[in-house]
């Protein structure tokens, strides 16, 4: 797999992970849990981006 390409998956699986942390927040009922799991998705979501805008520009990353 290219570094193109491994970057893109793990971009991908960050994204996974922050619709899975929000799934989670919802399900809390510990208002302190729901706001921490949601700032935890919500910066994996913008990690995720960031990797994503630098892949569409061919740089990378590291």
């Amino acid at each position: 797999m290219s570094v193109s390409g491994e970057s893109r998956g793990r971009s991908q699986q960050m994204r996974t992970k922050a619709r899975e942390l929000n799934e989670a927040a919802e399900r809390s009922t510990d208002p302190e849990e729901r706001r921490r799991l949601k700032e935890k998705a919500r910066r994996l979501q913008e990690q995720s981006e960031q990797e994503g805008r630098m892949d569409d520009r061919g740089m990378d990353p590291m």
